[in-house]
């Protein structure tokens, strides 16, 4: 066990955790939910940082670190669509992209060429698009200015464009290697 990895940890415990608090009836619950979801968010880039400056780099993390980011930003998704069904399109596109991005990560690396796929800038930018949507859709409720949730709707949508952009980019990248087999 390393501090990268507890970090990962972190992110995978607190997903419940925003969830009760989302559903809760406490005062500020919504604003709970959106500092715990942030706090899972940071520890995305906490255990890399951790990673990288303590020389805690292993197999084991690479593998759970988009495991977790994935099941976050996954389960989250989710749980608003449950409360607002106006979101499953873009709910549904986010989360297939992350499906088939996943499964294409996972083949290239098993032909040796995972570097073919790595993280570049269009999938960064989602992810912090989405993170900023996600954020302020647990933070809107009717005591709150509704152009809360107009961020929150419209940063969706566009993290849903930015997801089949980033995932053509990926696809492209890889093309090579698809038309192979």
């Amino acid at each position: 066990m390393n501090w990268a990895n507890l970090a990962t940890y972190l992110r995978i415990l607190l997903i419940p955790v925003v969830i009760a608090c989302f559903h809760s009836t406490f005062p500020s619950a919504n604003i709970w939910a959106a500092i715990l979801f942030s706090v899972a968010s940071a520890t995305d880039w906490l255990d890399g940082f951790l990673a990288r400056k303590l020389d805690q780099g292993s197999e084991f993390g690479a593998f759970l670190d988009p495991v977790a980011d994935k099941l976050l930003v996954t389960v989250i998704l989710i749980m608003l669509v449950a409360s607002y069904p106006v979101l499953l399109f873009a709910t549904a596109v986010i989360i297939t992209r992350e499906l088939l991005i996943s499964a294409l990560r996972e083949w290239m690396a098993g032909k040796g060429n995972r570097g073919v796929v790595e993280v570049a800038f269009s999938g960064k930018l989602k992810t912090t698009v989405q993170m900023i949507a996600i954020i302020a859709l647990l933070l809107a409720n009717d005591d709150y200015p509704r152009w809360i949730w107009d961020v929150g709707f419209y940063a969706l949508h566009f993290a849903a464009l930015l997801s089949v952009y980033s995932m053509l980019l990926y696809f492209k990248n890889a093309w090579d290697f698809l038309r192979e087999e």
